[in-house]
């Protein structure tokens, strides 16, 4: 699919890995993006920064039906379709199964990673889904493209990752059946499963936790930059036969227990 044009939902989009794939995408691939987040501020500074023109924000907590429809619908009352979707809203509320003197993790905590993680990301691939099946094929093909974020922790998960590395088990795991289903539509879906990368967040770590974490890469020794992420997204766009894929994107890291 050429991503020239098109309207890409990319939720997660006003920080991190999600906001460096939207200015990717409209300053190099002149694509227009919408952006699902809970953080207004960033959001709209997302939205000053790439162009009104370019891209509109929505605040929208993906684990919520309504606040999906209604994001949805404001992207296409704006915009007029949706071609692409992103999924990299997450969080990693990271807990032992037994906590302080042995006592169980309250459900609660595991619970809510899997509303947002999966339950989340299933509801905007859906919602999304329904509006690019009333796309014109693309080269009588295509009607658009769904990429899902899982991690590395999917394969190689920590010590107090249970929660975090189940739901990105769980993108993986839902990868192949949506492709196959969705693919008689016209609608490919794929997932990256990254690494370790150089966010803002990451940027802060102190210099001795970074070289542990850099320790872990293979090569390039180096964490990822945000911008091979993006590239990697518009690969799997811009390439039509790439469909049901998990891509590690990871500098050959496997992660380690602790």
């Amino acid at each position: 699919m050429r991503i020239q044009n098109k309207v890409i939902v990319i939720t997660g989009g006003a920080s991190g890995l999600g906001l460096a794939t939207a200015h990717f995408m409209v300053e190099e691939k002149g694509a227009r993006v919408a952006i699902f987040d809970m953080n207004s501020e960033a959001g709209e500074k997302a939205v000053k920064d790439l162009g009104a023109d370019n891209a509109m924000f929505v605040q929208t907590d993906v684990s919520n039906d309504e606040s999906v429809q209604n994001a949805v619908n404001a992207v296409m009352a704006k915009f007029g379709a949706i071609h692409v979707c992103i999924n990299c809203a997450g969080i990693a509320n990271g807990f032992k199964v037994l906590g302080k003197e042995g006592k169980a993790a309250p459900l609660a905590k595991f619970a809510q990673v899997v509303a947002v993680n999966l339950v989340g990301l299933f509801n905007v691939m859906s919602k999304s889904a329904e509006q690019m099946a009333k796309n014109e094929p693309e080269a009588g093909e295509e009607r658009g493209v769904v990429i899902n974020i899982s991690s590395g922790a999917a394969y190689e998960g920590a010590i107090g990752q249970c929660a975090y590395s189940a739901t990105k088990a769980g993108v993986i795991g839902l990868n192949l059946p949506a492709a196959r289903e969705l693919g008689a539509i016209g609608v490919r879906v794929n997932a990256i499963a990254p690494g370790l990368f150089m966010t803002p967040m990451a940027a802060q770590i102190d210099e001795k936790i970074m070289a542990s974490l850099v320790a872990q890469v293979e090569a390039p020794k180096r964490l990822g930059d945000m911008r091979e992420f993006a590239h990697c997204c518009s690969f799997i766009i811009e390439n039509a036969y790439v469909n049901g894929e998990t891509i590690r994107l990871d500098g050959a890291t496997r992660l380690r227990a602790k």
